[in-house]
């Protein structure tokens, strides 16, 4: 029988009270709580991202505060930027390529919740996100679950992503929609 965790990975409906998936958000709450006493520059925070993320932490450059659910699904390729205040909220696994750069206040949100009411109170889903190389998303904007964008495409913005978003393109609004090839 699947763990709750391995549910969750799946995309499939799972139990986020289970006493592993709260005992594993504790830790990443506790490690972003540590990030955020960091200093630029300071090692403490390299060895924290090393740490918190599923890979990546070696050359991130991640401006506190930052706030993620597991950290362990998340992982970044190669000198990937986060501005202050980004969230991850890391359910299913999100895959970020080399020289991603996130504007202030970005949130890449997996987790979903099932439509009936009933079923919401208990239990939880997911969709994974995978973002290219390249890529930079402009402050405020939402990356909603199940998305991909591709590599050198620039989300404008404020903009709320829905659907994936092509190589190349500078995509805005809410809902993003692709506005001109780059």
């Amino acid at each position: 029988m699947p763990t709750e965790r391995q549910r969750m990975l799946a995309g499939e409906l799972y139990d986020p009270l289970d006493p592993d998936l709260v005992a594993a958000r504790a830790r990443a709450r506790a490690l972003c709580r540590a990030l955020d006493d960091t200093a630029e520059g300071d090692g403490a925070r390299r060895r924290i991202l090393c740490e918190l993320l599923g890979s990546g932490g070696d050359t991130a450059n991640v401006q506190p505060p930052f706030r993620c659910d597991y950290g362990a699904h998340l992982h970044l390729g190669r000198n990937v930027f986060f501005n202050f205040n980004c969230v991850v909220l890391d359910v299913c696994e999100v895959r970020i390529g080399d020289h991603a750069l996130f504007g202030p206040g970005v949130q890449i949100l997996t987790p979903l919740h099932p439509l009936d009411a009933p079923a919401r109170r208990a239990r939880e889903y997911g969709r994974p996100i995978n973002i290219g190389d390249d890529v930079w998303v402009g402050g405020g904007a939402l990356i909603l679950a199940g998305v991909t964008i591709g590599a050198r495409a620039v989300v404008g913005a404020g903009s709320v992503v829905t659907r994936d978003v092509p190589d190349g393109v500078f995509a805005a609004g809410n809902p993003c929609r692709v506005l001109r090839p780059l």
